[in-house]
This record gives C-alpha cells, structure tokens and sequence, in this order.
C-alpha cells in the first residue's frame, strides 16, 4: 500500500467520522437536561418489618462547629472521604417510617418550614413513598431539636392529625420546661421555642407521650438511652425475625469525622463528655452486633453498618437492592 494511498484512505475515514458526528440540517435539538433528583425515600426489610428511610433535605455545617481534632487531621478525613470542605460539609436530614403491619411508626419527622429551602421535604417524600400523614399513628423522637421536631406541625396544627407523639421524659423535662428555658443563653432561647410549639398540637389533645426508661411502647421495640447530644436523646432499637435496627438519631453528624475519631464533638452537644461515651459505647454495640444503623444525619438513606477499623470505626453503607419480603407463606 503506497503512502499516498494510506493518506487518502486516512482522509477518507476522518470525513466519514465527522459527518457521524455533525447533525444533520433540520434534526431534532437533544432532549433537555432534567436536572431533577429521584424521590427521597428507600426501602428495606427488616424481618417482618419494612423500614423506609425518609429524606428531609440537607444542612451545611461549618467545620468550625467541630471539635476533638487537630485542623490538619480533619483534614486529611475529608480528603479520605473526597469531603468537598471549602463551604461547609453537607449533612442528610433523615427520619424512617416503620411499618409494623398493625401500626405505622416515624421515627424523627424532619424540619417542615423551620430552616431553609434544603429542608423540609419529609412530607412529600412520605407520599411518594406510598403513604398519606394521616395513616401515620405513632411518632417517636429521638430528641427535640427543631431538625427532629418540627415537622411534627404546621402552622400550629398536627401534621399527623391521627399519631401520638412520644419521647423520652428527660427530653420533656429539660425542652418543655418554661423556666429551664428562660434560664438558657438568649441565643438558645429559640430552640426550645420551636420545641415548645411544635408539640403544642398533640399536648392539646393528650397525644403526647413522656415516657420513662424501661416501658414498652411496641412489642420488638426496645428504647436505648443514649444521652449526651441532649440530657434525653434516646435510639430506637426495632427487632423481628432475628435481625436488629438502631436508629440512633444524633451519634453522628459528619461521618468523615466521627467513625474515625469518635472522640470528635459538635458545638450541639448538651454535654460533650457524655456524647463521647455514649457514642464510644454505640458504636462498639453496633460493630460486636452487626447491628443494622439508621443514622438521622448520615449520607441517605443513612442505612448501613459500623466496622471497627483500626482504633476507631468505619460506616458501612446499606447496597441497593430489591425490596424483597421475608415473610413466611
């Protein structure tokens, strides 16, 4: 073959090439970028019971908010993870609905309208997930921080007209009270506030439940104290067919940090010793146990497991997968 020849060949394939990739006059413009996400919610089943993760929206923290750590080891966590820190660290808002077959629990119920247009979208994830507020009939709170509790209501009235709310007395006791709150540093004033209002509805109608530690409040649910973050912050620990799920609410908020070094803290803590220890003691349970873990403030769905790794911990992620029923025929 000359090389004249393999010249015009060539020159033959790049001008077959380029008209493959010119539209041709008069073709139909590409379709539009949708640019939309896929409905907040996920699906697994525990057993008998099927868990669906809810997704509220998202936060953006400031690193400075954390504490127990050098700047350059922070660092080099959120460059482990491909953690983008320029403008804060994204955090997931996440609460899961349980259903039974004889009652429909949530678990934490978002933000509603207390924050910004990241939060608030738990409601309209619910429906899409197949359920309607008003079958909801039970609501259990980890604790009474306004990204936990205020999506219990709106505008003053019951967003889960037909639910009970429950939390832990200690909770009560410390957000629900009027001179504990005027007591507080005016800049905290507010979030008992929010607290106060959005269990107002239910405390109207007697549908607000202080519970003690040690009561029962569903057959397979056992309630685990689990305070520090706040003098009453409680996890939900949901058996059935022998397979166990924590939702644990606040242990963590930033998982780039935290399972690493539990030791790590956040400025929201109540009381940052008693948050170190309960976190210390949760996630050596959940390792030893192969515990499943829904997490409030984990990437969504916040589904997975903890693995002890090193002197700390790692999150192990929950894989997608059918929802597939483990009932027996």
């Amino acid at each position: 073959m000359s090389h004249r020849f393999r010249r015009t060949l060539l020159a033959v394939a790049l001008a077959s090439i380029a008209v493959m990739f010119t539209a041709p006059a008069g073709a139909e413009p590409a379709p539009a970028q949708q640019q939309t996400q896929v409905p907040g919610y996920y699906r697994m089943m525990l057993g008998n019971l099927e868990i669906t993760a809810l997704y509220d929206g998202y936060a953006t923290l400031d690193i400075k908010l954390f504490h127990g750590i050098s700047g350059a080891d922070m660092q080099k966590l959120f460059t482990r993870m491909f953690t983008d820190n320029k403008s804060g660290i994204q955090t997931a808002v996440n609460a899961f609905l349980v259903n039974t077959g004889t009652h429909l629990v949530l678990v934490d119920a978002g933000t509603a309208q207390c924050f910004g247009p990241t939060l608030g979208a738990l409601k309209n994830n619910l429906v899409a997930a197949g359920y309607q507020p008003e079958q909801i009939d039970m609501v259990l709170l980890t604790h009474l921080h306004p990204d936990h509790a205020c999506g219990i209501s709106e505008q003053g009235k019951a967003a889960f007209p037909n639910a009970t709310v429950y939390a832990a007395k200690a909770e009560g006791d410390y957000w629900l009270n009027k001179e504990t709150a005027l007591k507080a540093p005016k800049d905290a004033q507010p979030m008992f506030k929010l607290a106060q209002d959005a269990v107002a509805p239910y405390a109207e109608q007697g549908k607000l439940k202080l519970y003690s530690q040690g009561e029962t409040l569903l057959p397979g649910l056992e309630i685990i104290a689990t305070p520090g973050h706040t003098p009453g912050h409680t996890s939900y620990l949901f058996s059935s067919e022998g397979q166990k799920l924590l939702l644990w609410g606040d242990i963590v908020h930033s998982h780039s940090l935290q399972f690493a070094k539990p030791k790590v803290t956040i400025d929201f803590d109540s009381d940052s010793k008693q948050a170190i220890a309960t976190r210390h003691k949760v996630f050596a349970d959940a390792a030893k146990n192969k515990l499943w873990i829904g997490g409030a403030h984990l990437p969504f769905p916040g589904l997975g497991h903890v693995r002890a790794e090193g002197k700390g911990y790692a999150w192990v992620p929950i894989e997608y997968a059918p929802v597939v029923s483990q009932k027996k025929p």
